[in-house]
């Protein structure tokens, strides 16, 4: 998953404080959701990139919020092919129930 805030900043550099505060708890609270998504999730990743030697690619600061698990194949320099629609609306429903036990446990 990404967290992207709407306000541009390229890097960190640009990015207002408060700006970044709230990407990270949203970043926070998805990985909390994965952890109770029912998805294969025994670690969790959030990998941000700032400027070309950390492999920044897209220049608009945003977060990578991933699940891991041993022997997964996530390297840095891993294939990222493009998921089957499917699969995504799958996952996206997976973390979706997620949040919506992170909020059913708040009350």
């Amino acid at each position: 998953m990404l967290v992207i805030p709407k306000a541009h900043a390229v890097g960190l550099e640009d990015l207002q404080e408060d700006v970044g505060v709230q990407v990270w708890k949203v970043a926070h609270r998805l990985g909390r959701a994965l952890r109770r998504s029912g998805l294969r999730c025994e670690g969790v990743n959030l990998f941000l990139a700032d400027g070309e030697a950390a492999f920044q690619e897209v220049l608009h600061v945003h977060l990578h919020v991933f699940p891991r698990f041993t022997g997964d194949p996530f390297r840095i320099d891993a294939d990222w092919r493009v998921q089957e629609r499917n699969q995504l609306d799958m996952t996206a429903a997976a973390v979706r129930g997620g949040l919506a036990a992170l909020d059913a446990g708040r009350r």
